[in-house]
């Protein structure tokens, strides 16, 4: 069985290194988590899909990096459409 959810996100930039990431809404976040805090995902943003992962931090806020293909000339501050697609176990 798989799950879906679709939302809008803002980019926000982590560190000097240019990693960019999505917070997921704690009500589309999935609940299943393995090591590292990490649920395997099938993820769209803006058109473009790829598989990742999901992260959950410590603070209870999950997280989901945004690579440069699949965010364009987009960055820190600006929204996105993002779909998620994951197992429910």
């Amino acid at each position: 069985m798989s799950y879906e959810a679709e939302f809008a996100a803002t980019l926000w930039l982590y560190g000097p290194g240019g990693w960019h990431f999505v917070t997921v809404p704690e009500a589309y976040a999935p609940s299943v988590a393995y090591a590292f805090g990490r649920t395997p995902v099938e993820a769209e943003v803006d058109g473009h899909a790829w598989k990742t992962s999901v992260w959950h931090e410590k603070s209870g806020r999950t997280i989901m990096a945004v690579p440069k293909a699949a965010r364009g000339a987009k960055g820190d501050g600006d929204e996105v459409r993002v779909r998620l697609g994951f197992a429910v176990v």
